[in-house]
């Protein structure tokens, strides 16, 4: 670098180290100015520019004149019209003790569990400080209470109401009437309610009463199929679950609708069932293997007793009682032929 270029760097520096100065003390000249305009709008300055100080006033207890003027203000008439008191703390109480542990435990757990709120110690604790506040004002409150109390009773008043007491009331006939029909109907409205509600209970626990008792009956309905399946199977001896009463079969023979005991056709009914029916029942059963039943055994054909014989209707094995058989194809031919020829058109 040559000692031109050094000259020219050392000027351009000090130029700009000038006018860093002069915009420097601008600003400065420009705040005094701006303050003593503002403090010309608030008539704080005197003429020459001076900026007028504000005095402090020296606070004063005169408790003579205080006094003097709290007399003057003081209500002169008897306690009784005043009713003021002037009285200490009453005694705290345990619940209230309680209560101010809780509250301050209360508080100590919040700012453990939440980091975000800063901790404050209990005696600057505004939020506690009023509660205590609150409690102090209820203590004041007691023991006036308990002093203007005991106070009433030294001069003859009475604190309570007699049970005998009639107010006037402060309200017209008309007026009560109009309350005494909107209590009315809103009773009503809820009796009504209650009533409805009630009856959509009694529907709801019928239709699941209802519901119980199909599916029970149906239980035992597919029970019974099945015993009687396992009785034609072999698997079951005997058809005693038929003749019991708590089940199915037993309620509709107890009504007298069915065929059970006492019931119409049933087992010492009227009805009762025949002597064709019986037979059978001794020969074939009630269920089981069906097939090959009605053959011929070795010992149906070895007797020799008499043997059923055809009824009214011309059946097997009838006898000369019995109506006239049905002619052949070819006799019943010829009688149509010698009766006309053939079929009439």
């Amino acid at each position: 670098m040559d000692a031109s270029t050094e000259d020219v760097s050392e000027s351009f520096k000090a130029e700009f180290a000038d006018s860093t100065d002069s915009e420097e003390s601008f600003t400065d000249e420009y705040d005094s100015d701006e303050e003593l305009r503002q403090a010309f709008l608030r008539n704080e300055l005197k003429p020459g520019l001076n900026v007028i100080l504000k005095e402090e006033r020296q606070p004063i207890n005169d408790t003579i004149k205080l006094k003097a003027a709290l007399e003057t203000c003081t209500l002169k008439a008897p306690w009784l019209e005043r009713m003021d008191l002037v009285n200490d703390l009453a005694p705290l109480t345990p619940e209230l003790a309680i209560q101010i542990e809780k509250h301050e435990q209360k508080r100590e757990n919040l700012f453990k569990g939440n980091r975000k709120i800063p901790y404050v110690k209990p005696e600057a604790d505004t939020v506690l400080n009023d509660f205590k506040r609150e409690i102090l004002f209820h203590r004041q409150a007691q023991a006036a209470t308990l002093e203007g109390i005991g106070r009433l009773h030294e001069l003859g008043i009475a604190t309570k109401r007699p049970d005998d007491y009639f107010a006037e009331m402060a309200k017209t006939d008309e007026h009560m009437q109009r309350i005494r029909k909107v209590l009315l109907d809103k009773q009503e409205g809820i009796a009504k309610s209650e009533r409805i509600r009630q009856l959509r209970e009694q529907r709801r626990i019928g239709k699941l009463i209802q519901r119980e008792a199909t599916e029970k009956r149906d239980e035992e309905r597919r029970k019974m199929l099945g015993d009687i399946k396992k009785f034609r199977k072999g698997k079951l001896a005997n058809l005693d679950f038929l003749d019991d009463d708590d089940g199915p079969r037993g309620e509709f023979r107890k009504s007298g609708k069915g065929p059970g005991k006492g019931g119409k056709g049933g087992k010492g009914g009227k009805g009762g069932a025949s002597a064709k029916r019986k037979a059978r029942d001794a020969k074939f059963g009630f269920g089981g293997k069906k097939k090959g039943k009605k053959q011929n055994t070795k010992e149906s054909c070895m007797n020799d007793g008499p043997r059923r014989r055809g009824g009214p209707g011309g059946a097997k094995g009838g006898g000369g009682g019995g109506a006239k058989t049905r002619p052949g194809k070819a006799r019943r031919a010829q009688m149509k032929s010698k009766g006309g020829g053939g079929r009439k058109k």
